[in-house]
């Protein structure tokens, strides 16, 4: 991750990146509440981060995602080592994609998100052409 972003900040390592999933892990050590679980808002930020990762790998060189939508249902806490991101697409369109991202410490699920993203694809080589000019 680029230096001096969020998910650097929080120590994100990414382990697995596509168009249809993505997966990266997070320490629990550094995310946590002051009485030393994991924050729902690094949940949250887990959750948007890795649905935007795969969202960016859909669009490709030059395009760009931002969230229109994020929900995220806390089921356990965690109190140590990593947690896994894994997010999955749920449909990649034109314009929208949706992502369901399960969190999970130690192998036990502890949230559940979903992530609508709006996708700005890159401008096609034609888009530049005057009309004339396109078959």
């Amino acid at each position: 991750m680029p230096s001096g972003t969020l998910d650097s900040k929080m120590g994100l390592e990414l382990l697995e990146v596509s168009a249809s999933k993505s997966v990266g892990r997070y320490p629990v050590e550094g995310n946590t509440q002051p009485d030393g679980i994991w924050h729902g808002g690094a949940s949250g930020v887990a959750v948007e981060s890795l649905a935007s990762i795969s969202g960016l790998a859909a669009v490709g060189d030059g395009g760009t995602v931002v969230g229109v939508d994020l929900n995220v249902s806390h089921l356990r806490s965690a109190k140590s080592g990593w947690v896994v991101a894994t997010a999955e697409a749920l449909r990649i369109g034109g314009s929208l994609a949706s992502y369901e991202v399960r969190l999970s410490n130690d192998g036990t699920l502890i949230a559940v998100g979903r992530v609508t993203l709006r996708l700005f694809r890159p401008e096609s080589a034609e888009a530049d052409l005057p009309a004339s000019e396109m078959s």
